[in-house]
């Protein structure tokens, strides 16, 4: 994998917020030469649970099919530019200085680009949802494998690796509140770009890293991080959506439309193709398909859904304290800032379920399509029949939060006749204290036991 090119495009917030170099001529504006009107998305490759508005959206054709459509009716050309950023921040900085029309973006992030956008005089308008977990389970705290750290609470006098500004930091800052620590006093918190805190956590000058998707994953992926926190402990959802500028959504309303109908499509093709989707922003971003899997895949950690839940945007109402607090923002009227009259206008079709439980899934090498389990000892069981080297991955939802991880990176416990697998040692200690006579069992030895 790239990692250089993986660190270029998770770049903290917080450093990139005052950016505001502007990148070719005015969003959605008429080409004087021939009178095509350009519309400017901007997007995050590897912030891989914005890709049915960025990655895979772009490499799928549909908003630009939406156009042509749209132009066939009307008479006018349409062209679309992509610009590709690290984070939120710099597409916030294009979209106040009127050079973005449409982006994506996380939910902290988000509500900085809403207050940006008020105080600058470049309001814009959140319209959609690309994917989200209702718990949280988008951000996680890891430490260095065999750190000896067990619980939040071991975090006291350490130091630990954040993005100020992102919701990965939220994450932080709330749990280890709940543990009974001070954020401010009790840790040492360093503001690092993930790649930075990373290559710290590695070479030890750091304790802990916590981030956001891909980070976690992508670490304990490649055997670099052990799970400490599950962000679905919160129980606070989380999750990306697509904010355009007001004035765009005002006087281009018809290509907003086409946008969110695009949308739309590339949702639909991520949920019914999640493999092959998977292996497409693969492709795009450099990331292991296996960890983008994790995220994006049918059980995946991320749902896919443009609708503006109401739980979410009660969630997002809870994270403005958390920017206030730390300085970022004033305040954010969140009522003010959604606009979800251009999804009920532009996408008629009902709206996808609810989450349900995960399952555990198997992805054998060769295979297009993965099979999914009931219950954790069902997974084991098929790991163990499967040929020697044909797992390509195997994922397991945990016992209590049912935030899917590695098999082979989750912590197992067998209870009784029962297999039960956790993100962290933490969640198996708990469990461990309540039940007595089951006992934690390494991975490879369950597969074993599983397969006898």
């Amino acid at each position: 994998m790239n990692t250089k090119r993986l660190a270029r495009a998770l770049v903290p917030l917080a450093l990139l917020l005052p950016l505001a170099t502007a990148c070719g001529g005015p969003a959605g504006a008429d080409d004087a030469s021939d009178g095509t009107v350009t519309v400017t998305v901007g997007y995050q490759s590897k912030t891989i649970n914005t890709v049915t508005a960025g990655t895979l959206l772009r490499s799928l054709g549909y908003f630009e099919e939406e156009l042509a459509e749209r132009g066939r009716k009307d008479g006018v050309r349409y062209r679309v530019q992509w610009q590709d950023y690290a984070t939120g921040a710099p597409i916030t900085a294009q979209m106040t200085a009127g050079k973005i029309d449409i982006g994506s973006m996380g939910d902290f992030p988000l509500l900085l680009n809403a207050a940006r956008g008020r105080q600058l005089g470049e309001p814009t308008r959140l319209v959609s949802v690309t994917g989200y977990n209702l718990r949280g389970g988008l951000n996680t705290v890891v430490t260095a494998p065999g750190s000896g750290l067990r619980t939040l609470a071991d975090l006291k006098g350490k130091r630990v690796s954040t993005s100020v500004g992102s919701a990965a930091d939220g994450t932080l800052v709330r749990a280890l509140r709940r543990a009974g620590l001070d954020p401010a006093k009790d840790v040492s918190k360093l503001n690092q770009q993930p790649s930075v805190g990373a290559s710290a956590l590695a070479g030890g000058s750091v304790d802990a890293l916590s981030q956001f998707v891909a980070w976690p994953g992508l670490l304990a992926f490649q055997g670099k991080a052990e799970a400490l926190y599950d962000g679905a402990e919160l129980d606070l959802p989380t999750f990306h959506g697509v904010t355009v500028r007001e004035e765009f959504a005002r006087e281009r309303a018809d290509v907003l439309d086409a946008f969110l109908r695009a949308q739309r499509r590339a949702t639909d093709r991520l949920r019914s193709a999640p493999v092959e989707s998977a292996e497409s922003v693969a492709k795009e971003t450099g990331l292991p398909a296996e960890v983008v899997y994790l995220y994006n895949g049918a059980q995946g950690i991320a749902t896919f859904d443009p609708a503006l839940r109401p739980e979410l945007l009660a969630a997002l109402k809870e994270d403005v304290p958390v920017l206030r607090e730390a300085g970022l923002v004033k305040d954010v009227d969140v009522d003010a800032f959604v606009d979800p009259a251009p999804l009920r206008r532009a996408v008629t079709a009902a709206g996808y379920p609810r989450a349900g439980a995960a399952k555990a899934e198997l992805w054998l090498r060769g295979r297009s399509a993965t099979r999914s389990f009931g219950t954790a000892g069902e997974l084991l069981a098929a790991v163990a029949a499967a040929r020697p080297g044909t797992v390509r991955a195997a994922y397991v939802p945990d016992a209590v939060t049912g935030t899917l991880w590695f098999a082979d990176r989750a912590v197992w416990v067998a209870d009784g006749g029962s297999w039960r697998a956790f993100v962290t040692r933490a969640a198996a200690d708990r469990w461990l204290a309540g039940h007595p006579g089951a006992r934690v069992v390494a991975y490879a030895d369950a597969v074993r036991a599983a397969g006898s």
